[in-house]
């Protein structure tokens, strides 16, 4: 048989092909980069902003800056809701939590349209001290009582990456340091162990993922609470919670229990806390309830198999969008972005 230059085409496009479909397959299996370069953490929380950027167009609504975070973004050409790619949260939890530093701490990447020099500069004119770690800087910044250390990344494809740790001690910011030499490779060196146990449980291509022990931003006295309500699990409970898109923005939170009657317990307690929220929404004056809450509260369905209690619920883009739009949300408390930063001295 002839050797065609058809065939070669068709060989080098069969090629292609088995090339993508490996590189889908690989990308569904690898957690991102940000959130490979994280500490050990009881829970990791990870954001793609450039997907819900695009969904919900947040960054396109003028929004009135605080004088402090308008010196920011003067300073260092950054501003979260535009430039943000990639945020990935480590949660710490303390060992006291009446300490100088309370009983939670994060350690952060960022990833997205930064100049890195340009940070630099900025946070070298607001660090208290400066230290060199393996060819890294590592910049000090004194807020809120506590010692917020930054390092800034060289700048990869198209964006550049910073490192933050507000933990009591260094070696929070060492490890992503050190992580970040490998990090970068398809099979990289070590990252997190919730990683390894949990990552595979996500749906493919998330939007939003935590893993872990998530519920503790929302601590309040040994119980959990969301706008006051008390939630049926423990400060300590594992989740693995997701948003996707599938026409709609889809929240999907497992609680993975110790036992199979333990997350029936947490099923059936869940479920009863729904139909209080329902009933309350239906009955209260239309001035009082939120749309966007209504919406999720009555898509919402809970599920228990074998050791876990499933959440399902379609989220609305008004309630994503206040979410977003939070804050406080990019950045945990670590970086001080209400207050100005140059205060800190």
């Amino acid at each position: 048989m002839r050797w065609t230059r058809g065939w070669s085409v068709g060989l080098a496009l069969a090629g292609a092909a088995a090339a993508a479909v490996l590189f889908f397959f690989w990308r569904g299996s690898t957690p991102p980069l940000p959130a490979r370069m994280l500490p050990e953490s009881q829970a990791i929380v990870y954001v793609n902003l450039s997907p819900l950027r695009a969904a919900t167009h947040f960054d396109r609504r003028p929004v009135a800056h605080d004088p402090g975070y308008q010196r920011f973004i003067e300073s260092t050409g950054i501003d979260f809701e535009r430039d943000l790619n990639e945020a990935a949260f480590a949660l710490h939890r303390l060992p006291d939590l009446t300490g100088p530093n309370g009983g939670l701490a994060f350690s952060e990447v960022f990833a997205g349209r930064f100049d890195p020099e340009r940070l630099a500069r900025y946070l070298a004119g607001i660090a208290a001290s400066t230290e060199t770690y393996d060819g890294h800087t590592i910049f000090s910044v004194p807020s809120q009582g506590r010692t917020v250390r930054v390092a800034v990344l060289p700048a990869g494809v198209g964006q550049g990456m910073v490192a933050i740790s507000n933990t009591p001690t260094p070696e929070q910011i060492h490890s992503m340091l050190d992580r970040a030499r490998t990090a970068w490779l398809p099979f990289g060196g070590p990252s997190p162990t919730l990683l390894h146990q949990y990552y595979g449980e996500l749906p493919v291509l998330a939007l939003a993922w935590g893993l872990g022990e998530i519920g503790l931003p929302f601590a309040d006295s040994g119980e959990l609470r969301v706008f006051g309500f008390p939630l049926p699990w423990r400060v300590d409970t594992v989740f693995v919670a997701s948003l996707r898109w599938t026409g709609a923005i889809r929240l999907r939170v497992e609680e993975i229990a110790p036992s199979q009657a333990t997350a029936s317990a947490s099923a059936q307690a869940l479920a009863g806390l729904l139909g209080v929220l329902r009933l309350a929404e239906t009955n209260l004056p239309a001035q009082m309830t939120d749309a966007g809450l209504l919406t999720f509260v009555n898509s919402a369905t809970v599920t228990h198999v074998d050791n876990k209690a499933v959440l399902n619920a379609t989220l609305p883009e008004s309630l994503l969008r206040s979410v977003v739009r939070a804050p406080d949300a990019l950045t945990s408390g670590s970086f001080n972005r209400r207050g100005d930063p140059g205060d800190a001295r």
